[in-house]
C-alpha cells in the first residue's frame, strides 16, 4: 500500500492511498475459506460447497469490507506518523468510474488542516480580574438574614410593618386559589400596605397584582402560577388573611453559632461576621474565576486571528452528520460553530505549549473535591475517606462523567496558568459593584 499527499494549500491536501492486490488478497481468501466451512447452501455438504460459488456470493462484499478496513487503518496510521494536525475527518473524493472487479485500486480523501498560529498569554491589552469583597451593608443584611431565618414567630391580632401574614389569594376568572406566606416588607405598592396594615384574621382585602412585590417573581410564589404569566397579570385578587404572626429575630448567642457552625466554632458576633465575610468572598471567587475565563476566551477568539478550510469544514459538517444537510445548512451550521473552534484550537495550542497534562490520580482527587461540596449541601461535613474514594470510583467508571470532570479540572488547570501568567488588572469591587458592571 502506497500513501502520498499532495498539499493545496496551507489548510488543504489531499491525501492518495494505493491499494494492490497484494495488500488484500490472503485476508479476502482466508476469510472466504472461513465463509467456506460454515456455508449451508442447498445442494452442497457443510463445508463443501465450491470456492467458486462463495466466491460469487460472498466475495464482492468481504472485498469492500476488508479494503475499507485497510484504508481506515493505514489512513489513521499515516496522518499519526506524519503527524499531520487535521480539522473533522478526511472526506472520500468522489470517483465516478471506480471499479471493484478491478485488482488495484486507488483512492483520495480531502483533509482540512488545522491553521498555524501562536498565542501570546501576556496580552498588550490588560484584562480586568474582579476581587469581590462583602462590604459591611452585605455582612450586617447576611446577619439580620440568619436572625430573622432562626427567630421565633409570635402571634398577632392585627397586622403590622414587620409581619409575615398566612393567607389564600383568590381570583376566579384566572382560576387562582393559592394559599402563601406574605411578608409585609416585601409589598412594594403602597396603597397595598396601607390596605393591609391593621387588618385581622378572618378579613379580606382586595390587591392589585401591578407591582404588588418588590421582586417579580414573588408574585408568581404568592398566586402559585407561573412568574412569566405572573408579570403580565394586572388584576385585582382577594386575600383572606388567615394568620398573623411577628418574626421576633433569634439572639446572636452561643447556641445560634453552634446550630449554624458546629460546637465552639464561632463564640462571638464579631468571628460570626468575619465567617460570613470570608464565606462569602469564596463563592463570589467562583463568579469572578468563571468572568476572567470568560474575558480571556473572548479576547483571545477576538484577536487571534488565523484563516480556517472553511470549504472543507462546510463540506464535513454536510456529510458527516446523521442527516445530510444541504450547502447553505451547512454553511449555517459552520457559521454557527466557527467561533467555538476557532477556541477549541486556541485552547489546544496553550495547553500543548504549557505541557498541560491531567493524572488519573488528579481526576480523582478533583472528583472527590466535588463529591465532598455535593455531601455538606446535605448536611455531611466529614464523610469517611473510605466513602469517598468508593463513589470516586462509581463516578469514573461512567465515561460521560469522566469527560465533564477532565473539561472542569482543565479550566481550573487553565485558569491557573492565566493568573500567573496573563496580563490581569486587579480590581476590588463589592458583589453589588460587581453585578451592575458585568451584566448591567
Amino acid at each position: 500500500m502506497n500513501i502520498t499527499k499532495e498539499q493545496i494549500d496551507e489548510l488543504n491536501a489531499v491525501v492518495k492511498v494505493a491499494v494492490t492486490k497484494e495488500d488484500y488478497f490472503d485476508k479476502v481468501e482466508s476469510i472466504l475459506k472461513d465463509y467456506r466451512k460454515q456455508a449451508n447452501i442447498p445442494g452442497f455438504r457443510k463445508g463443501q460447497v465450491p470456492m467458486g460459488l462463495i466466491k460469487k456470493q460472498y466475495g464482492k462484499a468481504v472485498l469492500v469490507d476488508e479494503v475499507n478496513k485497510l484504508l481506515q487503518d493505514n489512513l489513521n496510521k499515516y496522518l499519526t506518523e506524519e503527524k499531520l494536525d487535521v480539522l473533522g475527518n478526511p472526506i472520500p473524493k468522489q470517483q465516478d468510474n471506480f471499479d471493484w472487479d478491478a485488482e488495484n485500486f486507488a483512492f483520495e480523501f480531502e483533509l482540512g488542516l488545522a491553521p498555524k498560529f501562536e498565542v501570546d498569554l501576556k496580552t498588550k491589552e490588560a484584562l480586568t480580574h474582579y476581587k469581590i469583597v462583602a462590604d459591611d451593608k452585605m455582612i450586617n443584611e447576611q446577619v439580620e438574614r440568619i436572625q430573622k431565618q432562626y427567630g421565633k414567630l409570635i402571634s398577632k391580632s392585627e397586622v403590622g410593618k414587620k409581619d409575615e401574614v398566612n393567607g389564600t389569594f383568590t381570583n376566579e376568572a384566572e382560576e387562582i386559589d393559592n394559599k402563601t406566606v406574605v411578608e409585609i416588607e416585601k409589598i412594594k405598592n403602597k396603597k397595598a400596605v396601607d390596605s393591609l396594615l391593621g387588618k385581622k384574621v378572618g378579613d379580606v382585602v382586595t390587591l392589585n397584582t401591578k407591582d404588588l412585590f418588590k421582586e417579580d417573581y414573588l408574585l408568581g410564589s404568592a398566586l402559585g402560577i407561573e412568574t412569566g404569566k405572573a408579570k403580565e397579570l394586572d388584576i385585582e385578587v382577594s386575600f383572606t388573611i388567615e394568620e398573623i404572626n411577628e418574626k421576633e429575630p433569634a439572639k446572636l448567642d452561643q447556641e445560634l453559632f453552634d446550630k449554624l457552625f458546629g460546637e465552639g466554632k464561632v463564640t462571638s458576633e464579631e468571628e460570626l461576621k468575619t465567617r460570613i465575610k470570608e464565606d462569602s468572598e469564596k463563592q463570589f471567587e467562583q463568579q469572578s474565576d468563571q468572568k476572567l475565563l470568560n474575558d480571556i476566551t473572548e479576547h483571545f477568539i477576538e484577536t487571534i486571528k488565523f484563516d480556517l478550510p472553511t470549504e472543507f469544514l462546510t463540506k464535513w459538517i454536510q456529510t458527516t452528520g446523521e442527516t445530510p444537510l444541504t450547502e447553505e445548512e451547512a454553511a449555517e451550521e459552520f457559521e454557527k460553530s466557527e467561533k467555538g473552534l476557532r477556541y477549541q484550537l486556541i485552547e489546544g495550542k496553550i495547553i500543548e505549549a504549557n505541557e498541560i497534562q491531567i493524572q488519573f490520580d488528579e481526576l480523582k482527587e478533583f472528583a472527590k473535591g466535588f463529591i465532598k461540596q455535593q455531601m455538606a449541601q446535605f448536611g455531611q461535613l466529614d464523610p469517611k475517606e473510605e466513602e469517598l474514594d468508593n463513589i470516586a470510583a462509581r463516578v469514573l467508571s461512567n465515561q460521560d462523567e469522566v469527560k465533564r470532570l477532565s473539561e472542569q479540572l482543565m479550566s481550573q488547570k487553565l485558569l491557573t496558568l492565566y493568573k500567573e501568567k496573563a496580563n490581569l488588572k486587579p480590581k476590588e469591587v463589592t458583589y453589588e459593584d460587581f453585578v451592575k458592571e458585568v451584566y448591567g
